[in-house]
């Protein structure tokens, strides 16, 4: 009895942790998370005391000693470093980053979420660019392997990871708005601005997405449900494009929440191209300006987005496949 009572009471660990598979993966990664955000703010925390004196960058040159002491009290530098760490942690995670040395009377947190609906806009319609050309090639390709129409799918895979996205950016312009007339060449002047941008900083993904989609349409094109569903005489539309493109879709589904947080924060170069005002070009112009305060609020901004996007995508993909939580 007792050593029966025992072993009882010491499985019971084991299946409490079985019984909430999916609670304990989002637990970790949620975990996970919260420690690679702390690791960022103290990247930031400490390369504004690398780089030198944020005083110098706060007042000038002939700034007098008192007010240099002043400023120095007001933004907790007169104190040791983990004290000015912990103040630092206390003002980010209340949004106030101070006022922007080179946008007077604008604080640093309301320039950027002036600017973020330029980004989001910009990234979202970028990924319905890319889905609207990789799944139908993606697909398409995987159907017709070995094809000269899968040669070209990978062709263009391969020149959509070769081509910077700044370079494609300034063909585009050239060819569409300096050659052809057919579309502005910068700013954000009405619907058919927002055109090349979007094509230049979403071709990259169009290139990913259509290897995954292939790759999983591929795996499941070979599958006993897809061989049962001909033999029953479904139709090869209704099969590829209906039980075969569901099925692969997990992978492909799971990946968009990774392409828009890369859009987000991979649209600095981009935006700058074709002077998109949105966060990005805002970043720009604070670098070259000196503007701590506003780099602060961009940088922790965009590494927050990117950390929650690869979150949800890692529950989401918990959520699809039972397989990754018991992994």
């Amino acid at each position: 009895m007792g050593p029966k009572a025992s072993r009882t009471l010491d499985e019971l660990p084991e299946i409490s942790k079985g019984r909430h598979p999916l609670q304990r993966f989002i637990f970790l990664r949620f975990s996970q998370s919260i420690i690679a955000l702390l690791a960022v703010t103290i990247i930031v925390f400490a390369l504004g005391r690398i780089t030198g004196n944020p005083l110098d960058v706060l007042l000038p040159l002939e700034a007098e000693e008192e007010d240099r002491i002043k400023v120095e009290a007001a933004w907790g530098l007169d104190k040791p470093v983990h004290m000015q760490y912990l103040i630092f942690m206390k003002n980010a995670f209340s949004g106030n980053f101070g006022e922007s040395l080179k946008w007077r009377g604008e604080t640093a947190m309301n320039l950027v979420i002036q600017r973020l609906p330029a980004t989001a806009i910009l990234a979202f319609v970028a990924v319905g660019v890319a889905s609207l050309i990789a799944i139908p090639i993606g697909v398409i390709s995987a159907v017709r392997r070995g094809t000269l129409f899968d040669f070209v799918g990978k062709m263009i895979a391969l020149f959509g990871q070769s081509l910077p996205a700044f370079w494609l950016g300034i063909v585009l312009m050239w060819i569409f708005s300096v050659e052809l007339g057919w579309l502005p060449t910068s700013g954000k002047s009405g619907i058919t601005s927002i055109i090349l941008p979007a094509v230049a900083i979403g071709w990259f993904q169009v290139a990913a997405l259509m290897r995954l989609v292939r790759s999983s349409m591929l795996d499941v094109l070979d599958s006993e449900f897809v061989k049962l569903a001909r033999i029953k005489g479904v139709s090869e539309t209704k099969v590829i494009w209906k039980h075969c493109l569901r099925n692969a879709g997990i992978a492909p589904l799971t990946y968009f929440g990774l392409i828009l947080g890369s859009l987000m924060v991979g649209s600095v170069s981009i935006e700058t191209v074709f002077n998109w005002p949105g966060v990005g070009l805002l970043a720009i112009d604070a670098a070259k300006a000196r503007d701590y305060q506003v780099l602060q609020a961009v940088v922790l901004l965009f590494s927050g987005i990117y950390i929650v996007a690869n979150l949800l995508v890692d529950i989401a993909y918990a959520y699809l496949d039972p397989r990754i939580r018991y992994g």
